[in-house]
């Protein structure tokens, strides 16, 4: 499509662990294909341990086997940030990919990116996961628009980004790009294999909720869900896979007043690559109860392993659902999610199942790639 650019990626990759990590990871995979020289920087300290709720910030999982990431970036040292923004400029990439998510890191990759971009050659696209991040705090909007200023095109991938994006600023170019499907986490498993290597001896119906677990995913609406009679009726289990950033307590506390003991099986932990495949074979139905949204990164990880979905009506988690086709958008209550949870148990999931395989041809890579190769041409013909 273009001529061969030296690329570098700044952000997320592995040894850091997650659904950014893993995008990083694939799409540098995809750009090596199609000719392209790329880097990958990542930090040597991402969050401090006092501002992270998780166990590790680390994976356990083997390397990639392709791209060797360069540690560099340590999120709290401005020394360092000037020190990489000026190896950046030197190297005069032509393009870098850079991955926004959290105000947190604005300063450093708004600093790193002010002296890498000093050579006059260099564009700038984001990815951006969230504009307004999801747990607001005070400052957000001024580190936001710091990082703002060293942005020349920025790829959403949820409507809710867009909008988000265009009340900071409306005149930067952007690019609508859905996000593809994870397709690296390995292939589905039998379910009776999935569940006896699970150790889950249940004969009915298994909901499964996956990701780490914040207050905005609404777990708590999918617990007083499964509380109402009609869906104790259906003999489900909910499977919570997942790390606990949230006080556990107050969800094991809310679980014993319910008296839904019975209903619930918790992996309390983040859940490996390589065990991905047991819970996604293992489920009937993926819920994510979310109160609000961008987007997420656990819907193309189930459209990969044709998994359906219940999906609540908030930002862009619609946009990976066929509503009534390969799962369901319902509201974002409590009585939203549980006649979801009928609708869907009371149809079956093979009538979904089946929809799943023709409608997530969309989300593809190499449509991820064409789109930000056009955002870039785009640019420097703006500036030629």
């Amino acid at each position: 499509m273009s001529d061969k650019l030296n690329i570098l990626f700044l952000g997320p990759a592995y040894p850091y662990r997650g659904g950014i990590a893993s995008f990083t990871d694939r799409l540098s995979v995809e750009f090596e294909k199609q000719g392209h020289h790329v880097e990958l920087y990542t930090f040597t300290i991402q969050y401090p341990s006092l501002l992270f709720p998780g166990k590790t910030q680390l994976s356990k999982e083997a390397p990639p086997s392709h791209l060797k990431a360069k540690r560099v970036i340590n999120s709290i040292n401005p020394f360092n940030w000037i020190n990489v923004g000026i190896q950046i400029q030197k190297s005069k990439p032509d393009l870098i990919l850079v991955r926004y998510w959290i105000p947190f890191l604005a300063p450093a990759l708004g600093t790193i990116l002010r002296f890498a971009t000093k050579n006059t050659k260099t564009k700038v696209i984001c990815i951006a996961d969230n504009i307004i991040p999801h747990e607001k705090r005070p400052g957000d909007h001024a580190l936001t628009a710091y990082f703002n200023k060293c942005i020349d095109g920025y790829v959403v991938m949820s409507d809710q980004v867009k909008q988000d994006l265009l009340q900071l600023d409306n005149r930067k170019p952007f690019a609508f790009l859905p996000h593809p499907i994870f397709e690296n986490f390995g292939i589905p498993v039998p379910s009776d294999q999935a569940k006896k290597e699970l150790n889950i001896h249940h004969s009915g119906g298994l909901v499964l909720f996956f990701g780490l677990i914040r207050a905005y995913k609404g777990l708590d609406l999918l617990l007083e869900a499964f509380s109402k009679q009609q869906i104790k009726d259906l003999n489900l289990k909910l499977i919570i896979a997942g790390e606990f950033y949230d006080k556990k307590e107050k969800y094991s506390a809310l679980i014993e007043k319910l008296g839904i003991q019975n209903s619930i099986l918790i992996e309390d932990a983040f859940i490996p690559n390589s065990r991905v495949p047991l819970y996604m074979s293992a489920a009937d139905v993926l819920v994510q109860p979310y109160r609000h949204a961008t987007q997420s990164g656990v819907s193309p990880l189930a459209m990969h392993f044709n998994l359906p979905m219940i999906v609540t009506d908030v930002g862009g988690l619609k946009e990976m659902v066929s509503d009534g086709k390969t799962g369901l958008v319902v509201q974002p209550t409590a009585d939203g999610i549980a006649n979801g949870l009928i609708e869907y148990f009371n149809r079956g999931k093979s009538e979904f199942e089946q929809n799943i395989p023709a409608f997530k041809k969309q989300f593809s890579w190499e449509s991820m790639y064409e789109g930000i190769m056009k955002l870039y041409q785009s640019l420097n013909s703006v500036s030629s």
